[in-house]
């Protein structure tokens, strides 16, 4: 897709993200750069349960939104949803938005509970 299109259909459910699996993630966590974590869930959904350190902002609001997160540009993003859907359009606005080593959850939330990893409510 070329970068216009993109531009346009940041938002889109549909396409491929750079992903990482749930346990690299835990991996990633406990290492020294830890990446920012991105939910971009319903509120409803980030209160039942989420990543510790886990910022929500729901992908309907990502754009207005990102300036005030202040994110790093040299800092990993790791956007979260439930089944890595929302995550793509979050990984693509991030990447058009200069964050290029944004990648989202592989699986989502989903994958993160089955591999029973840690979450707080």
């Amino acid at each position: 897709m070329s970068r216009t299109l993109r531009r346009l259909f940041w938002w889109v459910p549909l396409g491929r993200a750079p992903e990482l699996s749930a346990k690299a993630l835990q991996a990633e966590l406990s290492g020294s750069s830890p990446p920012y974590l991105l939910d971009v869930r319903t509120r409803i959904e980030w209160r039942k349960s989420r990543i510790p350190g886990a910022v929500n902002v729901p992908i309907g609001e990502l754009r207005r939104r990102l300036p005030e997160l202040r994110l790093d540009p040299e800092r990993p993003v790791v956007a979260i949803c439930l089944s890595a859907h929302r995550s793509i359009p979050a990984v693509r606005l991030l990447e058009l938005e200069g964050f290029g080593g944004a990648r989202q959850l592989k699986g989502g939330m989903l994958a993160w509970w089955k591999a029973k990893l840690p979450t707080e409510a």
